[in-house]
């Protein structure tokens, strides 16, 4: 039984981007799906896609690589874990890696990237930074 799914989906999308692999299979959950639409987005994976229905439904991620195989996603660090939840107003959401990463919030706008929660001026849950 895994406890924090988002903290699991973003480290297998990154030791899987590590390895080589072209694809990713996810037990289907709609904060998953939410979230890798937002990386994919972002420009961090390539397509996202619900495979199957009811309880064998499925999430594939396929992964982006560079020209030189460089897996897209750099590094991924949770913030806001089950055991401790951390929340941002907009005036505390800051730029990651300088501009070069993204962190991905929980907001009542849904989940948003910290350039598009700053444009809509809200806060959230700060679930992690990618780059």
């Amino acid at each position: 039984m895994v406890s924090d799914t988002v903290g699991d989906f973003i480290i297998q999308l990154k030791n899987a981007g590590a390895v080589g692999k072209t694809q990713v299979l996810l037990p289907y959950s709609k904060l998953k799906h939410a979230i890798a639409t937002k990386l994919a987005d972002a420009g961090y994976v390539a397509e996202v896609a619900a495979d199957g229905a009811g309880v064998t439904k499925k999430l594939s991620v396929t992964l982006k690589y560079d020209a030189a195989g460089r897996h897209h996603i750099n590094g991924v660090k949770r913030i806001s874990k089950p055991g401790r939840r951390l929340y941002a107003g907009v005036a505390e959401i800051h730029p990651v890696k300088f501009g070069k990463g993204n962190l991905i919030l929980s907001t009542p706008a849904g989940i948003l990237t910290d350039e598009e929660a700053r444009a809509q001026h809200v806060g959230g849950e700060q679930l992690f930074t990618i780059w």
